[in-house]
Formats: C-alpha cells, sequence, structure tokens
C-alpha cells in the first residue's frame, strides 16, 4: 500500500464510515481534525489515529498529511477545500462537491493554480460493480444509451434541526440524496440540454422530494427521484436500445445487476463481492493520482463535478429552493 497520509476534516457520520474502510483496505490515517478538541480525541481512540487536532487550521498543517477528506456539511465545503489547498494539500471532498456551482468553480480553479489533486467523494464511481457498468456501456453490450431511471428514497429524521432538513446546512433530499442519481445520470449522458423539476416541501424549507427529469438532444433521457421522508425501492435501470441494465438495490452501493436482452434472456448476472460500504475504492484512485503526479481522475473529473453542481442549481431554480447563504 502506499504511504500516503490522509487527515480527515470533520467528525460526523461519513467521516466514521469514511475511516473505518480506510484503515480496514490498509490506508494510512495520519490524524483527524475538529474543531473541537474533544470530538477529535474521541475519533481518534475510535480508530487508533495517532494525532487528533483541536482545529481544522492545525490539521491541514500537518506535515503527515498529504490529502484531506473533507466530511463537514454542504455549506462548508468550497471553504474548507480552500483551506487545505492554500496549505498545499490534495482534497477528496464529500458529496455533493460544493453548494453551487460557483463555489465548485472557485474550489476547482484554485486546485488547477496549485496543481494539486481535487476530487468529489462521488464513491458510487469507484465501486466495482459501476465499473462493470461503465465497460458494458462503452462496448456498446446495450446498443444506444437512450434512458436511465433511477431513485433515491430513505425515511431520515424528521426533527426540524436535524441537518438534513437544516436550510442554513444545506439540507434537503436534492444534495444529500439526488446527488446520486443526478451525478451517474452525468456519468452516462454528460450535461443535459434540459432540465424539467418539481419538489414536495417540508416544515423547515427544505425539499422533501424532488424529481427531476433530463433531456440529452433528441436521444436520450433520465428520470431521477429523491426523497427523505419515505423508503423507496433505490433500484436504477439504465437502458438501450438492445439490452438493459437492472441494478438491484441499493443501487449506488456495492450490489448486484442483470444485463437483459430486449427479447429476454439473460446477457450477463453480475454478484456483488465487496466487503463494507466501498469507500476504499476512491481512496485508491486519489492516491494512484498523487504518486502518478495527475490532478484529475477520468472516472470523477473536477470539472464534471462543477457541471453536476450547475444541474443541481438549474433544478434548485425550477423548484424555487434557496439556502440562505446565497440569499
Amino acid at each position: 500500500m502506499s504511504d500516503i497520509g490522509w487527515g480527515i476534516l470533520g467528525t460526523g457520520g461519513i467521516a466514521h464510515t469514511f475511516a473505518k474502510d480506510l484503515i480496514d483496505d490498509g490506508h494510512i490515517v495520519a490524524a483527524v481534525g475538529s474543531r473541537s478538541q474533544g470530538s477529535a480525541d474521541a475519533f481518534a481512540d475510535e480508530f487508533g489515529i495517532p494525532v487528533a487536532h483541536g482545529s481544522y487550521d492545525d490539521l491541514v498543517a500537518d506535515d503527515d498529511v498529504d490529502v484531506v477528506y473533507i466530511a463537514t456539511p454542504h455549506p462548508a465545503h468550497a471553504d474548507n477545500a480552500e483551506l487545505a489547498l492554500n496549505a498545499g494539500k490534495h482534497v477528496l471532498i464529500e458529496k455533493p462537491f460544493t453548494l453551487n456551482a460557483a463555489e465548485a468553480q472557485r474550489v476547482v480553479d484554485l486546485a488547477g493554480d496549485r496543481d494539486l489533486v481535487v476530487m468529489e467523494a462521488m464513491w458510487t464511481r469507484f465501486l466495482p460493480h459501476v465499473e462493470r457498468i461503465r465497460d458494458l456501456v462503452n462496448r456498446g453490450i446495450l446498443g444506444e444509451v437512450r434512458e436511465f431511471a433511477a431513485d433515491h428514497m430513505q425515511l431520515l429524521s424528521s426533527d426540524p434541526g436535524h441537518r438534513i432538513n437544516a436550510l442554513e446546512l444545506g439540507g434537503g433530499a436534492l444534495l444529500d440524496l439526488g446527488i446520486y442519481p443526478v451525478s451517474f445520470a452525468s456519468m452516462l449522458f454528460g450535461t443535459p440540454e434540459q432540465v424539467e423539476a418539481s419538489a414536495r416541501f417540508g416544515a423547515t424549507g427544505a425539499d422533501a422530494a424532488t424529481a427531476a427529469v433530463f433531456r440529452y438532444g433528441d436521444a436520450a433521457l433520465a428520470a431521477v427521484r429523491c426523497a427523505l421522508d419515505l423508503r423507496g425501492t433505490n433500484t436504477a435501470t439504465i437502458t438501450g436500445t438492445r439490452a438493459r441494465i437492472e441494478i438491484d438495490s441499493v443501487w449506488y452501493a456495492p450490489t448486484n445487476f442483470r444485463v437483459v436482452a430486449h427479447e429476454g434472456h439473460l446477457m450477463e448476472e453480475y454478484k456483488s463481492r465487496v466487503f463494507g460500504r466501498g469507500m476504499q475504492f476512491q481512496a485508491r484512485e486519489i492516491e494512484r493520482l498523487i504518486e502518478e503526479g495527475l490532478t484529475a481522475s477520468d472516472i470523477m473529473p473536477p470539472e464534471e463535478s462543477v457541471s453536476i453542481m450547475r444541474t443541481l442549481d438549474d433544478i434548485r431554480a425550477r423548484i424555487g429552493l434557496v439556502y440562505p447563504q446565497e440569499r
């Protein structure tokens, strides 16, 4: 394994999941940083991390940290990324990349100026079953891909003070859950030419559910749905002119899929053999980039993250969702 040292910025739930997958996969977690020394100490004790910093400034200044994983709420992503980049650290930013496209472009430009890696932690892109799906699509096994449909619906906290419902923290279904199918559609088709969307709002003003349809020229459509107060099937289908891929629940995590010809026969059945959540694969990719002196991944390029944020901005414009920081 690499001798690259990771710094974990933020100690919330997703940071715990990522740290476990990192350590189980043999990566080096050199330090953790929090705004609270107590929180940093508790996180370090849980995972056996040698250094706990009581500030983000101290974390990014740590000489043993080569790459910083940013696990704070969405509105803090851009500022936290800039802090790390200005300290000379490579950056992996938890999805969504930032709060909006303007912030995303600012971060990408700074990384380019500093000749550093910046990558969105859209871990789904790097999972083995998605790698196989990309291969099948690229080799034309489905024919011309014409449609993608996916939902991401979870029954999450109804507490108005919870992060998922707090507008000031970028709460709502779209940025937390909808980012997955929106990003997957981008992987298949690129940036949509036309976006239509509608939403249902909760008591705090955050979107409780959002549905969107994307058009790509005259040949392709994508339909995505997300909700934070409903349990959905969380399956996905990619349909081409010759065959379709049916991805089991939960489609954005390690799972199985089938390739079914239009005539009805099974062409391939893929069985997942991933242990853990599967967040280690994105870590392997960013370490590869650093070791090879590259600054952008072909799997999750920084400019695509900017494009995805523009699509999310477009959806929000259509449903009338504005965050307090943008007013």
